[in-house]
């Protein structure tokens, strides 16, 4: 029986007739004995040393493939991570959908962890950070969408233990005040408390913020 895969492995997979270059992209597509077999980049196609008339085994095609494959995750990633900073997971979900194999993702991974392009503790941080620039919201809404995003909870922890609630909901509503100034109290409590529901934040919370926001626009010498 090991003879048998022995020999399937040494027979040739096929003699390169042709290798064109691709019109819109950086890749060329080989031919096999006549047949459109595989894409591969100029690199390897120049490190293998493939021409036409060469004749590929197997296992050479194999190793091949999954060394255009590894090299084309890892500047697929670059690409991703060059865009905005993703949690670990989130990059790994990305490269699998955009069809990567998995020892080609588990390669590209390895390799943005020693450039130093994933960090997930680094990332929570300036996730929270921007979250609570934008749209500020309560301590347990960060958690469960860092924890969405692939974030372990101790991580998760770690980047929201700064953030004080009370503060994040008088935030978000003085950013909601400008719409709710002319209603009475019953209709500027509902509203204001909806928003903050919506935002994560606790009764007792909003039920304070609400309190002090309505003070503010009726008091205005309240401090």
């Amino acid at each position: 029986m090991d003879e048998q895969f022995e020999a399937e492995d040494a027979a040739p997979a096929g003699r390169i007739t042709a290798i064109e270059k691709q019109k819109r992209r950086q890749r060329f597509d080989v031919y096999l004995d006549g047949a459109l077999a595989f894409s591969l980049g100029p690199e390897i196609i120049f490190e293998r040393g493939l021409s036409v008339g060469l004749e590929l085994t197997a296992p050479v095609r194999r190793e091949i493939e999954a060394e255009d494959q590894r090299r084309s995750a890892i500047a697929d990633a670059l690409r991703i991570l060059s865009l905005q900073p993703r949690s670990e997971k989130d990059l790994r979900d990305r490269l699998k959908r955009r069809g990567w194999h998995r020892p080609a993702v588990d390669a590209a991974m390895a390799r943005m962890r020693e450039l130093g392009y994933l960090n997930d503790g680094a990332y929570a941080r300036l996730f929270v950070e921007a979250r609570q620039s934008a749209t500020p919201r309560s301590r347990r809404a960060l958690a469960f969408e860092l924890q969405q995003r692939g974030i372990d909870r101790e991580t998760a922890g770690d980047a929201i233990e700064p953030v004080s609630d009370a503060d994040a909901a008088y935030e978000a509503a003085q950013r909601r005040l400008r719409a709710l100034r002319s209603l009475d109290r019953p209709t500027f409590e509902r509203r204001l408390g909806n928003f903050l529901a919506a935002r994560g934040f606790g009764y007792g919370v909003a039920r304070a913020t609400i309190d002090r926001c309505w003070r503010e626009l009726t008091e205005p010498d309240v401090e």
